[in-house]
């Protein structure tokens, strides 16, 4: 149970069950919450839901348009006594639709785990653009070595930039940072953002082949199509490479994930759902374990420098939940965000 402590700060600030504090993406940010926050708490959150010590329910979704998605995502973290939903989107086409617009959006419900009561409606986009590159770089963090000089990212959208602006605090000895997109617009805006925060060189490449061959390291972050369309052969994956998947199985071809000495997803139940839904006609390879358990020391890592390492990690509510639970508690304390009214009620807990 929430300790009276902590339930009394909250009162303090919020008369829960009168009213929720909702909070802009702006509101998130001023918390001040920083980037080796955010990475150590999907790390323990991660490692928590391999140990069991989580409720989460696979993600269920929608699928209104083509290669669209809409997710459900509730999780509740017992140690950290925290709880709630994310609904998230990515909808491609809003580039078309919706000039400015992100294909990604999301929002956070979060709730008080001791009643159900609502404290907070907070914006999720920057939780999940930060979140899910950390992602990545737990899976870097105890698959690849740290004296990696190589990276690669394939894809230059909001997750390219920020795998690539985050990507040094896990190999801090890379020379050497390459990058592809089919549009090549997206790969100069990556360069023209992300050089001047990272010390390795940024090195365009024309094609996907160039980068597989000369990355040691490499994630990979394209929009998810219900049917994949696979572009990265086998023969260009060479030995002791991790690669790290933020979209499925979009990039490889079936031949290169059944190839892998060790294949590790965020969520083996997660990823069973998601075969459900088509994301892999060609079907899944022999599972190691989940991520988390191999930070947790749960699975075997790495034997060899020739293993090959492949991550799935389509991202978990309990990362945001545990996210969210460090901005609530930040944007109460700075009195950040604006307090919205609920039906009047005499139940409020006062």
């Amino acid at each position: 149970m929430l300790d009276e402590k902590t339930r009394n700060s909250y009162l303090e600030k919020l008369a829960i069950g009168n009213e929720v504090l909702y909070l802009s993406e702006q509101d998130c940010k001023d918390t001040g919450t920083t980037v080796p926050e955010i990475i150590a708490a999907t790390e323990a959150a991660m490692a928590a839901y391999s140990k069991k010590e989580t409720e989460m329910p696979a993600k269920i979704g929608l699928h209104p348009m083509p290669d669209s998605l809409m997710h459900a995502m509730p999780a509740y973290i017992k140690s950290a006594y925290a709880c709630g939903i994310k609904w998230g989107s990515n909808f491609p086409t809003n580039r078309q639709h919706y000039p400015g617009v992100t294909p990604t959006n999301c929002q956070i419900i979060y709730n008080d785990a001791s009643s159900g009561l609502p404290l907070a409606i907070m914006d999720a986009t920057w939780i999940t653009e930060i979140r899910t590159p950390a992602t990545a770089l737990v899976s870097i963090k105890y698959g690849a070595s740290n004296k990696a000089r190589t990276f690669g990212m394939i894809g230059c959208g909001i997750q390219g930039k920020a795998n690539v602006k985050m990507i040094e605090l896990v190999l801090p000895e890379l020379e050497t940072i390459y990058v592809y997109n089919r549009g090549p617009a997206a790969m100069d805006a990556l360069v023209a953002e992300c050089q001047p925060k990272v010390k390795a060189k940024i090195v365009k490449c024309a094609n996907p082949e160039d980068l597989v061959r000369n990355s040691e390291v490499i994630t990979s972050a394209i929009p998810i199509a219900h049917t994949p369309a696979p572009f990265v052969k086998q023969a260009w994956v060479g030995k002791g490479k991790t690669l790290v998947c933020l979209d499925c199985h979009s990039v490889y071809e079936d031949a290169v994930y059944k190839s892998a000495t060790r294949y590790y997803v965020d969520s083996i139940e997660q990823h069973e759902l998601l075969k459900g839904y088509g994301y892999y006609p060609w079907g899944l390879p022999a599972i190691t374990g989940e991520t988390g358990a191999l930070a947790a020391g749960l699975v075997p890592g790495r034997k060899d420098k020739d293993d090959l390492l492949i991550f799935n990690n389509v991202g978990m509510a309990v990362e945001d939940m545990l996210c969210a639970k460090i901005i609530f508690e930040r944007a109460l304390k700075m009195d950040l965000g604006v307090k919205l009214p609920l039906w009047k009620s005499t139940n409020g807990l006062q």
